[in-house]
Formats: structure tokens, C-alpha cells, sequence
């Protein structure tokens, strides 16, 4: 039988076991807030970072720490996180996690100098690997009917598409006209609003912990393996990745992730309970969102610079240009994928989603210094929005459909830790391909004579040009995973028969509509 979130004995529940909670959608505005401020909370910091450097005295050398101390926390923990929520409860899980990042972020926000600020953005990061994979599998059990559950998800993956570029635009706005402590400080009113509102809103069901002993082997190992991968795109970002530290990160990286992974396969109660990622379609999910992720962070990387360090955009202006992206996304999120979600196979929303993402950028590999927004920037972002929205939407829906309660924490963690990582490798590699090009464009044009000014701005497009490129292939990769992996869906209607492991028996087979299957059964 199907459960559904519930925040207390009321007449539907006595008369219906399964009746849906009546509160669901005041809930969703709450998870949804929280996600928002997680999202926002990876780009809004980097408009800020000048002007913390300089308040604060932070080096050159070590600027990059402000974003790497969050993502290294953040993706390092995020399993523990998501594990924490199947044992402790998500609910809990959800308010400690929103109740720390405030506390967090307030820290960061009074910092006086480096090493506070360093160790509020760690404590960030712990809190957010807390609370994320918290939220996405509260959002899971509260919505299970087939065209709720389409809404519901359309707007999440239209929240985590554009929340990057939300934190733009209000990371310019905080640092223009008020100070980059703000930045900081205004997550504490979103954090303490969530919270409330998870207290007195939120629900969890009965019967849905995993009480098992934690896996502490798979969390040392995990958690030392995904630092290490991520601290290896890190630093081969700023030292190249030649350098010894950054190839010694690597194997270091794969050989714990490898030793994890021999772990999970063999004790009792793991971390990771391997059948989560070896499920066809989910292990298609996690790899095509990681791959859309690396473009995508790319894309707000270059077209950021372009349009401040070329055109001479204003932050506050800069954040605005990405406005038709962030309405691209919500229209393909709520009004594309969720509408047909019911209607047709995930795979042809999310295939065709990434394409028309891999046209968008397709069109910014034209960019030159003198193009104009309206005419190149503004299309582009628009398909990217469009496409990206509708492919969100489903994979953010299937990544936790069919699972069983016991693991939706976890699976939730793998959602976010494939976003996670996927930006590390985004911003990592692709800012380096673009910089290798520069220099090589500076070097086959010097002594030619003209202004030496232009000759930079041409070097710069022409590298974000040539990055660019390897974005579009990512993408066509993560179509091509898509449609291939992806196997859930049909237009069937009728209920699913329920196996005796706690999955759908449908989920199964490449004949299942997502939409018309409880996502959690037992």
C-alpha cells in the first residue's frame, strides 16, 4: 500500500489509509524554499568573493578555498547525509540541517578574516549534506499520486535547474547595493522560515526508517573518496593537471571509491545499498544529470565572464541577463515535463530535453566579442532553459521512484552528489580547456601589433568558444544516455502490482509509466 505524508489523525486518514495529505502543497513550499537556498548558495558566494577578498585580506592564492571548503564538505558528505535521513528520520534530518546552515551562514556573515570564513563555508557544506538529500526525499513520500507527483517535481526541477542563476542575480543586487556579508546573512531568514514551517506543516510516515547500523567503513571510505575526487577537479583548476597533488587526488579518489564500492557489495547494512545505483534507469539518471550538470556549470561560468569581463555588465546586470534562462527552465520544469510526464516515456523528455540544451549551446560557440545579447545570448539561453526544465523535471522524478523507504534518503544523496561532482568537473575542466585555448591564441597572435585590449577579448571568447564545444558533446552524451538507459515508460494506467521486495514489479521492466506508480510501496 501505497503511504503518503501526513501531519496528523484527520477524517480522510480514518476513512482512507492512503488518502493523500491535505497539507502537501503548503509542505511544498517549504522543501522547496530550502532547496532554493541550497541551490542559490553554490553561485551567489562567487559575485561576493571580490569584494570578500579584499575586506578580509584573503590571498590570490587562497580565494578559491571560499567555494572549495563548501563543495568539498558538501559532496564529501552527502551519502552520510542522505543515510542519516533514512535512520534518524527526514524530518529531523530536514530541521537540524536548515537550523545549522543558518547558524552557518550567519558565522560567515560576521567572519573577521580567512579562517572564520573557511570554516562557516565547511560548516555550510556540512549542514547542506544534511539537508538536501532530506528534502528530496520528503518531497518523494509526500507525493505519490501520478499528476501531483508530475507538479510537484516540475517545480523542484525547475528550482534546482535555476538556482544557480537565482544566486546570480542576488548575489549582484546584495553586493551592489548593500555589502557581500549579505550574501551570507540572507539565508537565515529563508532557513528560519523552512524550519517553521517543516515544524508545524511537514509529516513524515510512520514504519519508513532504516534502524540499521551504520555502515562506518562505507561512510570513511565515501566520504575520503568523494573529497578526493572533488578536491582533484579542484585543484587541477587552479594548478593544472599535470601538478603531483592533483593526480595523487585522482588515485586516490579511485582507489577508495573502488574499495567503497568492494565494501558495499559485502556487509550487512551498507552505506550504499548497490542495488540503488545498478537499477538501469536510476544509474542512467545519476549519469546523464552528472554530465548535464558539468555543461551547465560551465555555461554560468563563461557566459558570467562574457557578459562582465567583455561586455562590461554590470553583477546586477550580469544577473538579470540570465533571466530568460531561469523562466526557460520553469516553463520546461512545470509546464513541458510535468504536463507530459503522464503522457509519455521519461526517456523522450529527457533525450530531446539535453538536445535541445546541446542546440542552445550550440548557437554561444558563435560568440564573438562584438555579438550582440539579444540577437545570440538570448535564444541560446532560452533553448538551454527549455530543455534543461523539461529533462529536470523526470530525471529528478525518477531518481527516487520504486525505491524502497529504507533507501530513499540515500537515493535522494546520489541525486545530489551527481550534481555535486558534476559541478566540480564542469567548472574544473571546462575553464581549463578554455584557458589552454586563450593562451594559445595570445600566443599565435602576438607581434602582430593592434589593440592589445580587443586582442584579449578575442582570446577570451575564443577559449570560452572552445570549451563550449566540449559542452555540446557532454550534452549529446547525456541524450545519448538517456534514451538508452532510461527505460521506464509507457502509457499504461492501471495500478502496479507490487513485488515482495518492496518494488513496484513494474518499475522492473522497460514497460512501466513512472507517473502511475506509487513511488514508494511496502
Amino acid at each position: 500500500m501505497s503511504e503518503t505524508l501526513r501531519t496528523g489523525p484527520t477524517a480522510a486518514s480514518h476513512a482512507d489509509p492512503a488518502a493523500p495529505d491535505p497539507r502537501r502543497w503548503r509542505a511544498l513550499v517549504f522543501i522547496a524554499l530550502a532547496q532554493l537556498m541550497v541551490v542559490l548558495d553554490g553561485t551567489i558566494v562567487n559575485i561576493a568573493l571580490p569584494s570578500a577578498q579584499r575586506d578580509l585580506g584573503i590571498s590570490d592564492g587562497n580565494r578559491q578555498w571560499v567555494i572549495t571548503a563548501y563543495a568539498l564538505a558538501f559532496g564529501g558528505l552527502l551519502l552520510f547525509g542522505g543515510r542519516i535521513a533514512d535512520m534518524w528520520g527526514r524530518k529531523r534530518t530536514f530541521i537540524t540541517g536548515l537550523i545549522g546552515f543558518a547558524a552557518a551562514s550567519a558565522l560567515g556573515g560576521a567572519a573577521n578574516g580567512q579562517a572564520m570564513l573557511l570554516g562557516s563555508r565547511a560548516l555550510q557544506g556540512v549542514f547542506g549534506a544534511l539537508l538536501a538529500p532530506a528534502a528530496l526525499s520528503l518531497l518523494a513520500v509526500t507525493f505519490t499520486q501520478a499528476k501531483e507527483r508530475a507538479k510537484a517535481f516540475g517545480i523542484y526541477g525547475a528550482i534546482a535547474g535555476g538556482g544557480g542563476a537565482v544566486g546570480l542575480i542576488l548575489g549582484g543586487f546584495l553586493t551592489e547595493y548593500l555589502n557581500w556579508r549579505w550574501t551570507f546573512f540572507v539565508n537565515v531568514p529563508f532557513a528560519v522560515v523552512a524550519a517553521l514551517g517543516a515544524i508545524f506543516v511537514v509529516a513524515e510516515p510512520k514504519g519508513q526508517r532504516n534502524r540499521a547500523s551504520l555502515d562506518i567503513p562505507g561512510v570513511l571510505l565515501s566520504t575520503l573518496g568523494l573529497v578526493s575526487l572533488v578536491y582533484g577537479f579542484t585543484r587541477a583548476e587552479s594548478d593544472g593537471w599535470s601538478d603531483s597533488v592533483t593526480i595523487g587526488s585522482f588515485v586516490a579518489a579511485v582507489v577508495l571509491i573502488g574499495s567503497f564500492l568492494l565494501v558495499e557489495g559485502r556487509v550487512k547494512a551498507p552505506l550504499l545499498p548497490l542495488r540503488v545505483v545498478t537499477d538501469r534507469t536510476r544509474g542512467g539518471i545519476y549519469l546523464s544529470l552528472g554530465l548535464a550538470i558539468i555543461a551547465m556549470f560551465g555555461l554560468f561560468l563563461f557566459l558570467t565572464f562574457y557578459l562582465q569581463v567583455v561586455k562590461g555588465y554590470s553583477p546586477v546586470k550580469t544577473g538579470f541577463a540570465f533571466l530568460p534562462m531561469m523562466a526557460g527552465m520553469i516553463t520546461g520544469s512545470t509546464q513541458i515535463g510535468a504536463r507530459l510526464m503522464t503522457r509519455v516515456p521519461a526517456r523522450f523528455l529527457m533525450g530531446p530535453g539535453f538536445l535541445l540544451a546541446a542546440v542552445g549551446m550550440l548557437f554561444l560557440t558563435q560568440m564573438e566579442v562584438g555579438s550582440g545579447y539579444a540577437s545570440l545570448v538570448l535564444p541560446a539561453e532560452l533553448m538551454l532553459g527549455l530543455g534543461m526544465g523539461t529533462a529536470f523535471m523526470p530525471a529528478m522524478s525518477l531518481a527516487t521512484h520504486g525505491i524502497q523507504p529504507r533507501d530513499a534518503g540515500v537515493a535522494s544523496a546520489m541525486v545530489n552528489t551527481s550534481q555535486q561532482v558534476g559541478g566540480a568537473i564542469g567548472t574544473a575542466l571546462l575553464n581549463t580547456i578554455a584557458a589552454s585555448a586563450t593562451t594559445a591564441y595570445l600566443t599565435s597572435h602576438a607581434g602582430k601589433g593592434g589593440d592589445a585590449r580587443l586582442l584579449q577579448a578575442q582570446a577570451l571568447v575564443h577559449g570560452y568558444s572552445n570549451a563550449i564545444w566540449w559542452a555540446v558533446g557532454i550534452l549529446l552524451v547525456a541524450a545519448t544516455l538517456a534514451f538508452t538507459l532510461v527505460t521506464t515508460g509507457n502509457r499504461k494506467t492501471g495500478p502496479a502490482a507490487t513485488s515482495g521486495d518492496g518494488e513496484t514489479a513494474d518499475a522492473k521492466s522497460a514497460d512501466t509509466e513512472i507517473a502511475d506508480i506509487p513511488v514508494i510501496a511496502h
